[in-house]
């Protein structure tokens, strides 16, 4: 029995999506109020279960060979402080212990690029790379690095896992709407659009579901592995998606202290509205700082092959027609 926590969210659909494709009986574990459409259809074992309850982590780890932890929370605006320390450092440690107790065969964590230090442009991004220790330039990237470290404390207890670190996760299935892939619908409709220069490595979700499953079968011990994809411009992102759907619209590049002037605004807006801004500090230093990310270990080790981003866009708006939100 294979165990996934986190079953509803992007990379967790799509995973299952791979493992029951591949024979495997799978067990979802979801939260009582979860949006469970991206499970319809799914030959799916359905438990109710939370990251911060032990004993619902214990009923859902029964009989488990495999678990792959992915239950997260990801935010780039402020206001989620609190829940992503308990979800993604807490959470982490109590799974990690309840697969441990389980006597689980293998555990396999999925963290996050940026649980290591952001380095200057021109440093090659790898698994060598240290952990986020001092002065973040977020809560998300301490919470992972803590995460990270926690599943670490156990696998010094005994427990068998590895730790993947995908970079900016895009692809089919998306459907609780993640906020690059929101960025992507917005691009394919005809109105004018306000960018900015910068560029980052995103990698398909599937290929992050064949990753996880190369390093649950291959992947050595308490070992961290890079799952990146492909470098791309901000630019060509918006041309590419315009491409696939036929459509030309015009752009206004915002200068970036302009952008970042706007995005203390709007951050302050989204506390009062809840609407999801268009720029954020967070998002805007991320596009500016270095994203040479490295995934040879990934690929020597494990057999990690990403595919062309080309790939993933064209799949990405076949599947939002097929929605009809495209």
């Amino acid at each position: 029995m294979i165990v996934v926590t986190g079953a509803t969210g992007h990379v967790g659909n799509v995973l299952i999506r791979e493992l029951t494709a591949a024979g495997e009986r799978v067990r979802a574990v979801v939260l009582p109020n979860d949006d469970c459409r991206s499970l319809a259809g799914l030959d799916v074992e359905r438990v109710t279960g939370n990251v911060l309850d032990p004993a619902s982590l214990e009923r859902a780890l029964a009989g488990a060979d495999t678990v792959y932890h992915l239950a997260g929370v990801i935010s780039i605006v402020p206001g989620a402080e609190t829940l992503m320390r308990k979800v993604n450092v807490e959470g982490v440690r109590n799974t990690a212990q309840a697969a441990l107790r389980a006597g689980v065969r293998r555990m396999v964590h999925v963290s996050s690029i940026h649980a290591f230090e952001r380095v200057p442009h021109g440093v090659t991004i790898d698994e060598c790379v240290p952990f986020v220790d001092e002065h973040p330039v977020g809560v998300y990237d301490e919470t992972k690095a803590d995460g990270t470290r926690a599943l670490l404390e156990v696998v010094e207890e005994g427990l068998d896992a590895v730790v993947a670190c995908p970079t900016g996760i895009i692809g089919p299935h998306d459907y609780l709407g993640s906020e690059m892939g929101n960025v992507i619908l917005n691009f394919a409709k005809k109105k004018l659009h306000l960018l900015v220069k910068g560029a980052y490595d995103f990698v398909d979700v599937r290929d992050v579901a064949q990753g996880l499953m190369l390093a649950a079968a291959k992947g050595r011990t308490g070992e961290v592995y890079i799952l990146s994809g492909n470098r791309i411009e901000v630019p060509q992102i918006k041309q590419m998606v315009q491409e696939f759907v036929g459509i030309h619209s015009p752009h206004i590049t915002v200068p970036m202290w302009l952008a970042e002037g706007f995005a203390t605004f709007t951050e302050s807006f989204y506390r009062v509205t809840h609407s999801i801004p268009k720029f954020t500090r967070y998002s805007l230093r991320t596009v500016q700082d270095n994203c040479n990310f490295s995934h040879a270990k990934a690929r020597e080790e494990l057999g990690y092959a990403p595919r062309p981003l080309a790939e993933t866009f064209r799949d990405i708006l076949a599947w939002r027609k097929s929605l009809g939100t495209v």
